[in-house]
């Protein structure tokens, strides 16, 4: 077996023969050859037996993530083959849309690699050294097997930067992409910025959910915090809303949010929406204030933890949002409430929220839990890929 060698301490190899596919730096006893950043690196136990092939990432602390358990080649054919299968994967899955997320990282067996569909363009983020260093081939896979009119990068995202990689974002293949690229889901319709957007432009993990909110919405007054370009709101609209407003801190999010509700005003008439741009945390505190409530509420915020170090005090922040949205709900309220950290469990997250019930002095219920789609799968050895938890709950 040629190559660099990883080696690990004694009895740091059972997570790996777990078969999860991180290798922290404190965990490795020796390495030979000089891997680079992204070169492959066989791992050996400290008795010499082979475990895995990873690529090697000398600025991270997750020092080393697992291709393979095998002892195959990583090459060209390699990926052409780890893309073909994630592909399939997702057949039958996912109906009633054309955007769906086709490569999700460590669950798909390509550690930091991203790539959702949009239509007939391809959005990528490349976000490790492994995946960085065999961008080429990939990029030559995903044009043979899905044969998109664009691909387009968007590597400008915070995990690069602890890979010691530089932040990317333009076209790596075919024509540039419109300002906006129209999709459906479920019978809705949607502008998405795969540009200048959030991440790839457009939050697919939440579409079995905002088709949930649907369902709660008719004849409701609906609150949509932290609303982005407007994806529950949409649903809201379609659901038959008596009134829909919503809050982003984004200037530009919110006008795409209004253009949004517009394309799908054309069977269902838009009612009364009031778009106010600001703080989340601050506006819910003047509408408690003013004793304004809603029947209906959605609290679907950004990653509040981000390290281990931030895990209490994004609690803290969930548990406030959570307790002010529960005190402007009337009786019998719907609260949709959602966390992406991925630092925080789902047990953490329902004991957070039931301290925000407990102080709410209310009664409140668990409807249905709620987690991302099927297009973004959790391998069973890596329960990290399980980072959207949510709730239904009802507010008596």
């Amino acid at each position: 077996m040629d190559g660099h060698k990883l080696i690990l301490k004694k009895g740091r190899e059972r997570s790996v023969k777990k078969r999860h596919p991180w290798i922290f730096s404190g965990a490795i006893k020796d390495l030979e050859g000089g891997p680079g950043l992204g070169d492959t690196v066989n791992v050996f136990d400290s008795y010499g037996n082979f475990l895995a092939k990873a690529f090697y990432s000398p600025k991270s602390e997750i020092r080393a993530r697992i291709w393979t358990f095998k002892d195959e080649p990583i090459d060209e054919l390699f990926f052409q083959r780890r893309l073909e299968c994630a592909i399939k994967r997702r057949k039958g899955l996912i109906e009633s849309t054309n955007a769906v997320r086709l490569i999700y990282s460590e669950s798909d067996g390509l550690p930091g690699l991203i790539v959702d569909q949009f239509n007939d363009v391809l959005v990528c983020q490349f976000l490790s050294a492994g995946v960085e260093k065999w961008k080429g081939e990939i990029v030559k896979a995903l044009v043979e097997l899905v044969h998109p009119k664009s691909i387009f990068e968007r590597s400008d995202a915070g995990p690069r930067k602890k890979e010691g990689l530089q932040l990317k974002k333009g076209l790596l293949y075919g024509e540039t992409p419109p300002d906006l690229i129209e999709i459906h889901e479920n019978g809705a319709r949607f502008f998405v910025d795969v540009k200048q957007g959030q991440k790839t432009g457009f939050y697919l993990d939440q579409r079995d959910n905002r088709w949930l909110l649907s369902k709660f919405s008719f004849e409701k007054d609906v609150l949509n915090c932290f609303s982005y370009t407007g994806g529950f709101s949409v649903f809201s609209l379609i659901g038959g809303a008596n009134s829909i407003t919503d809050i982003e801190i984004s200037r530009n999010s919110l006008d795409l949010l209004k253009k949004n509700l517009q394309l799908n005003a054309t069977n269902v008439p838009l009612p009364p929406h009031e778009a106010i741009k600001g703080d989340a945390f601050k506006i819910l505190r003047t509408f408690r204030d003013s004793a304004r409530t809603f029947d209906c509420i959605v609290l679907d915020p950004p990653k509040f933890a981000e390290s281990k170090e931030n895990v209490k005090r994004a609690c803290r922040g969930y548990k406030d949002i959570n307790l002010l949205a529960m005190k402007l709900l009337r009786p019998g309220g719907i609260l949709f409430t959602f966390s992406c950290s991925g630092l925080i469990d789902h047990d953490l997250f329902q004991k957070v929220i039931a301290g925000a019930a407990i102080d709410s002095g209310r009664d409140v219920r668990i409807i249905k839990r709620l987690q991302q789609g099927p297009d973004h799968p959790v391998l069973m050895t890596f329960p990290e890929a399980s980072y959207l938890k949510g709730f239904v709950l009802k507010v008596e």
